[in-house]
């Protein structure tokens, strides 16, 4: 029989999903409950609930109380989902894109530099030269600072394997994933068998496959392939904005998890990451929020593009971020792999539904809230994207991302200095700000430099005095041929000695950067919120055939010994 719709709190919804149980109908002065997990801890719940009034249950499915729950609470969860964060932290939420105080800030600036260009050109010419010139110089002095500590054994090894074999799995906690996704039914297949591959008991894995209510393609395959009971489907009810934050808010309110992590359609982690998760959290401070996995790609050798990305990508997570950690910057969260402690991630109002890279703007709101997100030596393999135009639109949205949320938490810059210290707040201003304005400035550096070598000019003499040209000469063959270097190294960890020649063509790669960032300014002042789909799947490479690169004993090479 149907259930009495006003016994359904909105507001229980996710202790309904963590318990099972759901207030079904009165019948005679009884109060029965519907519950697919009976025992003692659910009857204290269920008591708890029904208060001084008799009482009693019946058993059911726990996928008769989830769609339940959803088909009785889905308006409030949807319109939830997309405002909480807006409504209760309104600070935090990218909804509004610039404050008055900003977009003041930019006029003033805009206005006082244009001012300066009428009255003292050369001399303003001079000193923009010289604030980029210096930027650029402690911006490549950063980078090779957190190779550095990034390299560090002690830093990066966070959990060994010989700890993962001595675990109990008795002592395992239930891990929700969230895999959400958009049109992807070519994709599904690949994603259920490397979540079959996890080494978790399947007893406590709570994997919800979050579809779009209108993905019909997708929900259609979902049931063609017949899976098992590990895998539930989650409908997105269509709302604005579309993104994938807003999806996974709508999502964990059936988590049953005590931690939750998210990866996404062509995802193939490591099968040991989730309990390396678990140890980490075991070994990290009680304060620790999120612990990031380790990103890289499975079709690395694909073309030039994905040879690019690989490097990219393993500068950053193998080097950049566990050096982000051990310094107490905060650290921009990759959009997958990110494991959570889930009564912190629901405490925090979890996911911004109108930041385009919602994981790097939680990894900063966590630090502000005085947690910590550390890092864990696993890695998820990724589908690098092959394709120039996909690659556009994927990194586009990334920066669009950062640029969103560098507005976020620079609305108070004297609480965001309070709160995250001098070295925080000054590695935010150049780990996130920097790499926008880095990518923004690079085409017209190249095109001087381009010009005076070419050419031999004597027009820019001018505004390069001696210390500004000494500068950016420096930056151009020095600073560059480091961040070159910087990418050679990064294979080492991984031993992908095959990548290092292709490292001495990053400039081409930054460029291409650089015509993303512009698309990104473009969309983030005339549509924000839109979240452009990458396309996955097009690659040729079996990512199942197996992920892991590193050899054995490869923990323990540091970027110092290479």
């Amino acid at each position: 029989s149907p259930p009495d719709e006003h016994l359904i709190d909105p507001h229980r919804v996710a202790d309904y999903a963590e318990h099972l149980v759901l207030p079904w109908r009165r019948e005679d002065g009884v109060l029965v409950f519907a519950t697919a997990d009976p025992g003692a801890e659910t009857e204290a719940y269920m008591q708890g609930l029904a208060g001084d009034a008799p009482w009693d249950y019946v058993i059911t499915s726990r996928f008769d109380i989830l769609w339940t729950v959803q088909r009785h609470a889905d308006d409030y969860l949807s319109q939830a989902a997309v405002t909480r964060l807006a409504e209760r932290q309104p600070q935090h939420s990218a909804r509004t894109v610039f404050t008055g105080a900003q977009l003041l800030g930019i006029h003033l600036l805009l206005t006082l530099g244009l001012a300066a260009l009428a009255l003292w050109p050369r001399e303003a010419l001079v000193g923009l030269n010289l604030a980029v010139a210096l930027f650029l110089l402690v911006n490549f002095g950063l980078r090779l600072l957190f190779v550095w500590v990034g390299g560090d054994e002690r830093v990066d090894v966070k959990v060994r394997d010989a700890e993962v074999a001595a675990l109990d799995e008795a002592s395992l906690p239930t891990y929700t994933v969230l895999v959400p996704m958009y049109r992807e039914p070519e994709v599904l297949p690949h994603i259920t068998r490397a979540l079959r591959a996890l080494d978790y008991p399947l007893s406590r894995l709570d994997i919800k496959l979050i579809l779009e209510e209108d993905d019909e393609a997708t929900i259609r395959r979902a049931k063609e392939l017949g899976l098992e009971g590990i895998f539930e489907i989650v409908r997105v009810p269509r709302s604005h904005p579309r993104t994938k934050p807003k999806a996974c808010n709508y999502a964990l309110n059936f988590a049953r998890g005590e931690f939750v992590t998210i990866y996404d359609a062509e995802d193939r982690p490591e099968p040991d990451q989730l309990k390396k998760a678990v140890l980490a959290f075991r070994k990290a401070p009680r304060n620790t929020a999120v612990i990031q996995a380790r990103l890289n790609y499975f079709n690395a050798t694909e073309n030039w593009l994905t040879r690019m990305f690989t490097l990219e990508y393993s500068l950053w997570f193998d080097f950049y971020l566990p050096a982000l950690e051990a310094l107490g910057i905060p650290i921009p969260l990759g959009g997958t792999s990110n494991h959570f402690r889930m009564h912190v991630l629901r405490e925090v109002d979890a996911w911004d539904p109108y930041n385009v890279t919602e994981d790097a703007d939680l990894g900063v709101r966590f630090t502000q809230l005085g947690y910590r997100v550390g890092v864990v030596n696993s890695t998820t393999y990724e589908e690098a994207n092959k394709r120039l135009g996909n690659w556009i639109r994927q990194r586009s949205r990334w920066i669009k991302g950062y640029m969103q949320t560098y507005l976020v938490h620079m609305r108070r810059p004297l609480h965001l200095y309070r709160t995250l210290g001098h070295v925080g707040f000054w590695g935010f201003q150049f780990f996130i700000g920097g790499a926008v304005l880095s990518n923004l400035i690079a085409p017209w550096l190249f095109a001087v430099y381009g010009l005076w070598l070419a050419t031999g000019t004597h027009l820019l003499d001018p505004v390069f005095p001696p210390l500004v040209l000494y500068i950016s000469l420096f930056n151009l063959l020095l600073g560059n041929g480091l961040y070159v270097y910087l990418s050679m190294l990064s294979v080492f960890k991984r031993h992908l000695y095959r990548l290092i020649p292709y490292a001495l063509t990053m400039p081409a790669y930054w460029l291409l950067m650089s015509i993303a960032a512009y698309k990104a300014l473009w969309q983030l002042i005339h549509d924000p919120f839109y979240w452009e789909k990458t396309e996955h799947g097009l690659t040729s490479f079996d990512g199942d055939a197996g992920v892991r690169e590193e050899p054995p004993g490869a923990e323990s090479c540091s970027a110092q010994r290479a």
